[in-house]
């Protein structure tokens, strides 16, 4: 392992360390042994994820008047998942070690942990992989060269719905969001009055029986996405597709401050969705390697026509009767949460701080009185805090020094420190401390709303 590698785990060690010291993200079920990659968010984390969802929803449904918004079950007919395609096609390439007998997606044997453009696209690909793998390819486990053949594994995650674990009581948990967006077409159509172009959002939890989840948060069984199903006329879908690719780019470097130099885009030439005539992928330099953070793909009229056995879609200036195309972007909400992670932690010579956008931060500020002895102090800071914390998520420290006070809130993103000292008993101002900087200033009491407001 390079000097480069070693470093990159040592990041991803760390940054999974802060996670559960400091109440972002802890290992699932723990006190009985853990479940294979499941984990909870704590209450660090749950608001930054809330943050996330938050931003996304005011940008993509509540300030925009061409799209809507709806939440669908998690469980839906199979007759969904029959229609999509879902049930033959959902599916990836699974081998096993005849070594070790573990089995693993084709794709993390033969490209364990470095990203080669040129294997993955165009002319000649099948048969670089194919030399490539002969060379190359290792169990991740045991080292083992002799794989089984390839052969497809479905990702649907079943359960069942009733007294009995019987054929036709079978169900599936939805491996993505968008299906029920195709499902309630006409009914968010007459309800909206909607016209095209006009999209369909969602957020909510998807599930896929992974063959080798991991990289913590990075791929799970269990997940979260924001998603859109914009419909389209058929002749205007590339219009669509490049307005939406900037539009994910808006919000990448906007939205959540990713630097840009760490995204890069790949268009899938191989390996799309079984519904994707065109597939591109915003990919994002984590620790682990570039790997996809979104997609955006052109889905063509697939799944209306599956859905409905008449065109749903009527334009009342003409009269004719059509099926939409689709352009669909996809945020993943748990991958957006990580390389918010990844983009923000920095280590300094006396702390280790994360530069979150203050609006994602969990906290926007932590009040402080500057002595936990001094109940004039206390008591001052305490009804600051509570008239804070009616318009901002704030937190309240009283827990030794300053100055470790000070380092404990960088620790978790909190843009500012505010303390209340003598000087605040006499004329009313307050020390203000920027995270980043680390800079003071003194502001009025009755500013400090103003303050954040302009601030976060």
């Amino acid at each position: 392992m390079s000097k480069i590698e070693r470093e990159k785990n040592n990041l991803m060690e760390k940054i999974v360390s802060l996670c559960k010291r400091r109440g972002f993200i802890f290992p699932g079920s723990e006190i009985y042994g853990g479940l294979a990659n499941s984990w909870d968010y704590g209450e660090l984390g749950a608001q930054l994820k809330k943050n996330i969802k938050d931003i996304w929803w005011k940008r993509f449904v509540e300030q925009r008047d061409d799209v809507v918004g709806i939440d669908s079950a998690l469980i839906m007919n199979p007759k969904v998942w029959e229609a999509s395609g879902h049930l033959k096609e959902f599916s990836d390439p699974l081998v096993e070690c005849k070594k070790c007998h573990e089995r693993f997606r084709e794709t993390e044997v033969i490209f364990p942990n470095e990203y080669m453009p040129k294997k993955r696209g165009g002319a000649g690909m099948k048969e670089e992989i194919e030399k490539y793998m002969k060379e190359n390819k290792k169990c991740p486990n045991c080292g083992g060269e002799e794989f089984t053949a390839s052969r497809n594994f479905n990702l649907m995650l079943k359960t069942f719905l009733g007294p009995a674990e019987e054929k036709a009581n079978e169900v599936y948990f939805r491996p993505e969001t968008a299906q029920a967006m195709f499902v309630d077409f006409k009914n968010v159509l007459e309800t909206s009055r909607k016209k095209i172009p006009f999209g369909i959002a969602q957020i909510g939890k998807a599930f896929r029986n992974e063959i080798t989840p991991g990289n913590f948060i990075f791929r799970t069984r269990e997940f979260e996405q924001m998603e859109i199903e914009y419909f389209v006329k058929k002749n205007e879908w590339e219009k669509w597709f490049e307005y939406w690719r900037k539009e994910m780019w808006t919000w990448m470097i906007d939205g959540l401050s990713l630097k840009k130099s760490n995204i890069h885009e790949f268009e899938v030439s191989d390996g799309r969705a079984h519904y994707s005539k065109k597939t591109m992928d915003f990919e994002y330099d984590f620790p682990f390697g570039r790997k996809e953070l979104y997609g955006l793909a052109y889905r063509t009229d697939f799944d209306l026509k599956n859905h409905f056995a008449e065109p749903p879609y009527c334009d009342n200036g003409t009269g004719e009767k059509f099926y939409p195309h689709v352009i669909e972007p996809t945020w993943g909400v748990d991958r957006s949460v990580l390389a918010v992670l990844c983009d923000a932690y920095q280590e300094e010579s006396e702390r280790i701080v994360l530069k979150l956008k203050p609006s994602l931060a969990p906290y926007k500020a932590a009040v402080f009185p500057l002595l936990a002895n001094k109940p004039e102090l206390v008591k001052l800071a305490r009804k600051i805090y509570n008239d804070l914390r009616k318009d901002f998520m704030v937190a309240f420290d009283d827990r030794g020094n300053i100055g470790k006070r000070y380092y404990s809130q960088d620790e978790i993103g909190t843009p500012f420190g505010v303390t209340v000292d003598f000087q605040t008993m006499e004329d009313e101002t307050v020390t203000v401390r920027d995270r980043d900087t680390m800079k003071q200033e003194r502001i009025k009491i009755k500013e400090l709303k103003s303050f954040l407001r302009d601030n976060v």
